[in-house]
């Protein structure tokens, strides 16, 4: 960031301080008696979508199973 706040620097502090609480949580994935797992993935994206900066931005999601 080029000219960060007192705003951004708690911000940082409150996802640091979240991360290290939960440093011991995950994810489980449990085996079924499917035979085939499907993973599935969707993406997004657009080309210089940003009016001010004209920067793009894209995103993704990903399913394992029925979930």
């Amino acid at each position: 960031m080029e000219r960060p706040t007192e705003m951004h620097v708690a911000a940082v502090k409150r996802i640091l301080r979240y991360l290290k609480g939960t440093m011991n949580y995950g994810i489980l994935y449990r085996s079924t008696n499917e035979e085939n797992v499907t993973l599935v993935g969707w993406t997004d994206s657009d080309y210089a979508g940003d009016y001010d900066d004209r920067k793009s931005t894209s995103g993704y999601v990903f399913s394992i199973g029925t979930g």
